[in-house]
């Protein structure tokens, strides 16, 4: 049997995710961010200070792929990085005022996201519930 990788779920996945990415480019050049840069404003933005090593959990990023995103927020006079007081082997990330000032003009992306996306806000739930359920059956699988 022939199988399409139109009718393989894994692409529409991969399909979706790009088609999200280029919206996100295109929202996001308006902030001077990249998406993953996004992702690690919004954390800050949510609760600061965060760990390097929280960041790396919340994000699912490796420390490798963080670093560098860390070191050009720096450079964007967005984020600071210290060591901790209580644990000089932990590195924690700031917001500085640049950064916080952002996140007020960054308080529409979500809504453009959506509006771009073409779905409702119960739908995002939904499709945010099975991908959790999905993420999580394939963590375990992947152990």
């Amino acid at each position: 049997m022939k199988i399409s990788v139109e009718n393989l779920v894994c692409f529409d996945v991969h399909a979706a995710s790009r088609a999200l990415d280029a919206v996100y480019r295109r929202v996001l050049a308006d902030l001077g961010l990249t998406y993953p840069q996004y992702l690690v404003m919004m954390v800050l933005w949510e609760r600061e200070p965060v760990t390097v090593k929280e960041l790396g959990v919340r994000l699912r990023l490796d420390s490798g792929t963080l670093s560098p995103l860390l070191k050009r927020l720096e450079a964007a006079s967005l984020v600071r990085r210290e060591r901790s007081a209580d644990d000089e082997r932990s590195v924690l990330v700031r917001l500085t005022s640049k950064g916080i000032q952002l996140g007020e003009r960054a308080c529409d992306v979500p809504a453009q996201i959506f509006e771009a996306a073409g779905l409702a806000p119960a739908e995002v739930l939904g499709l945010q519930h099975t991908l959790r359920r999905v993420i999580a059956s394939l963590d375990g699988s992947a152990r």
